[in-house]
Parts: structure tokens; C-alpha cells; sequence
């Protein structure tokens, strides 16, 4: 029996081009399917969920095995982001504690095959390297080597996974403040690099010789050519 893998909206599936493609050929039932996905996945909704079906294309039949989403989406879900950083040397888009981290790792540890919940930790710290997430005012390979270190062995072997509130607000005030740099810089580069197009759009291409001033012949006229100094004896 034929397996499609899906990656789909949870809860929020919708007829497309390749799910025709790949059932359409076997008279599988589209609306069906969709249907059942849907309400597999309706516990992740705004989430991306890896989908697995099982088709027996000769009765028709088929069934619906709903994975665990992707450490990406959950991080992003867990910090209420949307996307992750395109510039993550650069710009941070969360500040995440480690209690969410220990969330989020206890959601996917079976998945991530960690020998415990500290490794599983670590692989979600990674994660949010390739995002842009800061950990704990640290970016993610500072927090990790604390990790290591044994910094947060008391949260994780207690399995703490909410922060207190006097907690969160400290975590929020310092990326308020840190984003607040970064779109002052994000201006102050857009404003440099403003500045260079207009200096090269003014600076002579290279082999070009600006005109003198109150020489620029007019539009099709041919500038006249300078007496010889033969001509000028005569």
C-alpha cells in the first residue's frame, strides 16, 4: 500500500494540486481525506504537522497517522512568533525561557531519540540557534554551554515548565530594550546603504571624463572641434 507524507496546517488542510496529483490516479476520495486530516489535526491548529497516509488503493480505504510537530513549530508557537530570524547573527525575534524549552522538549522527546530530557533540552537549544531565539538574555550556543554545565539541571530534573511572572517580565523588559538596538541599527545600516547608492549614482563611471562646466553640448549637437595651431598662425 502506497504511504503519502504530508506536511499540512493543523486543522486547517485544503485541496491542492499534489494531493491530487498523488490521489487522484488511485479514485481516492480528496474531500475524504482532507476531511479526515483535518480532524486528526484540529489539536495543532496554526501549527505545521507532518501527516502520514496510508492508502489501499484497491478497497479505497486509507488511514491518517498524525506526528508530532516539528521543534520549529512548537518553539514558535510556545514563544507566539510567527517566523524565525533571517539574520540570526544579527536580529533576535524571542526571548525564551528555560521552562519553555523543557516544554517544549518534553512535547518531542520521543521523537528526538535524546537519552534524556537534559539532551532533549540541548537539541531544542539548538533550534532556536538556526530561529534567532535568545535563552534566558543568552543567545542559544551561550545558553547551551550553561546547559552543559549544569546551570538549569534543578529546573530540568524537576520538570518546570512555566516561568513566574516576575520572571517572564525581566525576560520581556531585556528584548524590549535589546529591540530597540537592533531597530535602531537596522535603521542607521538602512540609512548607510541609502547613502552609498547615492554617492556611486554621482561618481563618474570609471573611463568617463565629466564634462566641463558650460561645455555640455545640446541633445544631437556635435560639439565643434578646437582650432590647430596652424590655423591659429594664419
Amino acid at each position: 500500500m502506497p504511504i503519502i507524507k504530508l506536511l499540512v496546517e493543523g486543522g486547517s488542510m485544503s485541496p491542492g494540486p499534489a494531493l491530487s496529483q498523488q490521489l487522484g490516479p488511485m479514485g481516492i476520495n480528496i474531500g475524504q481525506v482532507i476531511s479526515k486530516v483535518n480532524e486528526s489535526t484540529i489539536g495543532f491548529k496554526g501549527l505545521k504537522v507532518p501527516v502520514s497516509l496510508d492508502v489501499d488503493a484497491g478497497t479505497k480505504e486509507f488511514t491518517v497517522q498524525v506526528f508530532s510537530p516539528p521543534v520549529s513549530e512548537l518553539l514558535k508557537k510556545e514563544l507566539k512568533i510567527e517566523k524565525g530570524s533571517g539574520e540570526q547573527a544579527k536580529m533576535q525575534v524571542a526571548n525564551a525561557s528555560i521552562e519553555q524549552l523543557i516544554s517544549v522538549a518534553k512535547t518531542k522527546q520521543s521523537d528526538l531519540l535524546a537519552k534524556d530530557l537534559k539532551a532533549a533540552v540541548l537539541s531544542v537549544a539548538g533550534t532556536c540557534t538556526s530561529l534567532g531565539v535568545l535563552i534566558e538574555n543568552n543567545t542559544a550556543p551561550e545558553a547551551c554551554q550553561k546547559i552543559r554545565s549544569g546551570k538549569y539541571d534543578k529546573e530540568i530534573q524537576e520538570e518546570q515548565t512555566q516561568e513566574s511572572p516576575e520572571k517572564r517580565k525581566q525576560l520581556n523588559d531585556y528584548f524590549a530594550q535589546l529591540h530597540t538596538k537592533q531597530e535602531k541599527m537596522k535603521e542607521e545600516e538602512a540609512a548607510a546603504e541609502e547613502a552609498a547608492k547615492a554617492e556611486a549614482a554621482a561618481t563618474p563611471a570609471e573611463g568617463e571624463t565629466p564634462a566641463a562646466e558650460g561645455e555640455t553640448p545640446a541633445e544631437g549637437e556635435t560639439p565643434a572641434a578646437e582650432p590647430s595651431k596652424t590655423e591659429e598662425a594664419a
